[in-house]
C-alpha cells in the first residue's frame, strides 16, 4: 500500500489544521446555525444568545469531550486566537450589510469547498480525542471510542442544550434517539481509529486518516450535490437491525384497549350513565309522590 499511495497519506497526516481548516470548521457551522428556523429572529432579539449558540456549534466537540473527561468544559476558551476567529466569522455571516458574507459562503462551490474541508477536521478531531483519552486511560478502549465521538460529532450530541439557549426544547430531536448522518459516521470514525490506535486494525495511523477523509468528503461533496438526507448506511441498518433485533413488533394497543363504539362512549361509559340515569328516574319519582 506504500508503494502504490506514495508519500502522500503520510503527508496528508500532517496538514496544519489552523487556520485554514478551522475557518472553514467555523464557517460551516455557523452556515448551519444561521439555516436554523428562528435562528435569525435571536440574533436581533439577543445576540450574545446567538453568539452562545454559535460557539457551541464551533466548539461542541471540545466542550463534550471535556465534560466527560472530568476537565473544565470552558478550556476551549483559553485558545483565545480560535475564538476570535470564530466570533468574527459568526459576526460576518449574521451581521454583514446586505448579507454578503452569507450569501457569498452559501454559494454552492464556496459551501462545497467548505464542507468538505469542514470533515477533513473531524477527522483531526476523532483521532485528538482518542489520544487524549488514551494518555489518560491507556487501553480503556471504550472510554477512547466515546471521547473519539464525542470530539467529533459534540455539535450534534448536545443539539438540545443548544436548542434551550434560543429558546427551543425539541427532546424528540436527540441525536441518540435518531442519529444524525455526520454523529452516525463520528461513531463508526471513533470505532476504526481506536481498532487501529489499541492494534486491533492491521493498517497505518496515516493511512487510515487518508481513506477515512476522502470516504467522508465524497460521500458529503455527493450528498449535497444530491440533495439527498438519507444516510448512504441506511440499507446495511435495515438489514443489521433485521438480523440483530428482528421484525418491529405489531401494534397492540388495540387489544389493552377498551373497544370504543362509533358513538364514541365505551361499554364502562354506558355502564355508569345507565346507572346515573337509573338513579335520577327514582329520584324524580319520590318527590313526586
Amino acid at each position: 500500500m506504500e508503494q502504490l499511495l506514495g508519500p502522500w497519506p503520510l503527508r496528508f497526516s500532517r496538514l496544519p489544521m489552523f487556520p485554514l481548516f478551522d475557518l472553514a470548521h467555523y464557517t460551516a457551522s455557523v452556515l448551519s446555525l444561521r439555516e436554523q428556523r428562528g435562528a435569525v429572529e435571536v440574533s436581533y432579539q439577543s445576540p450574545i444568545a446567538c453568539w452562545f449558540s454559535a460557539m457551541l456549534y464551533c466548539f461542541g466537540g471540545s466542550i463534550l469531550s471535556s465534560l466527560m473527561m472530568g476537565e473544565p468544559p470552558v478550556a476551549f476558551l483559553a485558545n483565545t486566537t480560535s475564538v476570535l476567529l470564530a466570533s468574527l466569522v459568526w459576526y460576518l455571516i449574521f451581521y454583514s450589510p446586505h448579507d454578503l458574507a452569507y450569501c457569498c459562503s452559501a454559494f454552492l462551490p464556496i459551501r462545497l469547498m467548505v464542507a468538505g474541508m469542514k470533515e477533513v477536521t473531524r477527522t483531526w478531531k476523532i483521532t485528538g480525542g482518542i489520544a487524549h483519552a488514551h494518555s489518560h486511560y491507556k487501553n480503556a478502549w471504550l472510554v477512547m471510542i466515546a471521547v473519539g465521538w464525542a470530539r467529533g460529532a459534540g455539535g450534534g450530541l448536545i443539539s438540545n442544550f443548544e436548542q434551550l439557549v434560543r429558546g427551543v426544547w425539541k427532546p424528540e430531536t436527540n441525536e441518540l434517539l435518531k442519529m444524525s448522518y455526520p454523529v452516525k459516521i463520528s461513531l463508526i470514525g471513533s470505532v476504526l481509529f481506536t481498532m487501529q490506535h489499541a492494534s486491533y486494525l492491521p493498517i497505518e495511523k496515516h493511512n487510515l486518516m487518508f481513506f477515512y477523509t476522502i470516504f467522508l468528503v465524497v460521500t458529503k461533496v455527493a450528498m449535497m450535490l444530491t440533495l439527498c438526507s438519507t444516510s448512504p448506511f441506511a440499507p446495511l441498518e435495515r438489514t443489521l437491525a433485521y438480523i440483530l433485533f428482528g421484525w418491529q413488533p405489531a401494534d397492540s394497543r388495540g387489544k389493552s384497549e377498551a373497544k370504543v363504539p362509533h358513538n364514541g362512549a365505551s361499554s364502562a361509559d354506558r355502564t355508569i350513565g345507565g346507572e346515573t340515569s337509573d338513579s335520577s328516574r327514582k329520584r324524580h319519582s319520590k318527590k313526586t309522590e
